[in-house]
């Protein structure tokens, strides 16, 4: 176990490491949260008026049926644009850790070559998302506990998807096979390391969020609005980067948990903490 939290320690700190050396790679998250905001607008405008005639119809069955397939087409897009995202930094962290220059757009370029595969994948991860919510919402607590416990196994199963799609020419369907087998072997440095990223971005996030709500008050407590506001503004943006820095650390893991997980050498590491890693086991 104590060797499981060393390599994970040391996976974690090199995507750290490729993160403050190339800052550009914030840019994904950013344009998948922008993409995001644009899709939710597109949703929500159409859909109200939809649903408040189903409604006014009374018919129940209406209204449900409507509900799962916007749920369905909306986890789609969402799963497609996050993916797509995800896979533009994954290949650019391929190309970093091995040794060569990449930029935005190249990762851009790799993402669309491989759009039919992620949209395809995003399908298979939508209609579970919703069959997994239309059972959830029909049983009761011990079942939606079971039902959250397979979502889990869900995520786990399909963490190194997205490095799979950048890394390899196969298809959804293969990538979600060859996540799996890979997680069978990385399933601990998988949940210790990001479980890791995300206690230390929340306890940053905490502590920006007090440290900044003791600021702001404090600036508008000296009867100047304007430095309030300033406190807020740079409040607002150290959580937003803190945010885009969490989601990129969460996909640069990715790629180097797939990296070691087929034997593939990533710089910065020390080749005998690894060096039988991910050995077969008898």
């Amino acid at each position: 176990m104590f060797a499981r939290f060393s390599r994970s320690w040391a996976l974690v700190k090199e995507c750290m490491g490729l993160l403050m050396e190339d800052h550009s790679l914030l840019m994904f998250p950013l344009m998948s949260s922008i993409a995001m905001v644009v899709i939710i607008i597109s949703f929500a405008v159409p859909l109200i008026p939809a649903f408040g005639f189903a409604a006014a119809s009374g018919s129940d069955n209406a209204v449900s049926v409507l509900a799962y397939v916007a749920l369905f087409l909306f986890y789609w897009v969402q799963f497609t644009i996050v993916i797509f995202f995800n896979t533009a930094l994954v290949e650019v962290a391929m190309r970093h850790f091995d040794g060569q220059p990449a930029g935005v757009g190249e990762g851009l370029r790799r993402a669309l070559a491989r759009l039919p595969m992620i949209i395809g994948y995003a399908f298979i991860a939508a209609t579970v998302g919703t069959i997994l919510r239309m059972i959830a919402e029909r049983v009761g607590l011990i079942g939606k506990i079971i039902i959250g416990l397979m979502g889990f196994a869900w995520t786990v199963a399909n963490a190194l998807v997205v490095p799979v799609l950048a890394a390899e020419n196969v298809g959804p369907i293969d990538a979600v096979k060859r996540s799996a087998e890979m997680i069978k072997k990385t399933w601990g440095e998988a949940i210790i390391g990001n479980a890791g990223i995300g206690l230390i971005f929340g306890l940053f996030l905490f502590l920006f969020i007090l440290v900044g709500v003791v600021l702001i008050i404090a600036g508008f407590a000296t009867g100047h609005p304007a430095l309030g506001v300033m406190m807020l503004l740079a409040v607002v943006v150290s959580v937003v980067l803190l945010v885009l820095a969490q989601s990129t650390l969460h996909g640069l893991y990715a790629a180097a948990l797939y990296r070691y997980a087929n034997g593939l050498p990533t710089q910065g590491i020390d080749p005998a903490l690894l060096a039988n890693a991910f050995a077969p086991r008898p």
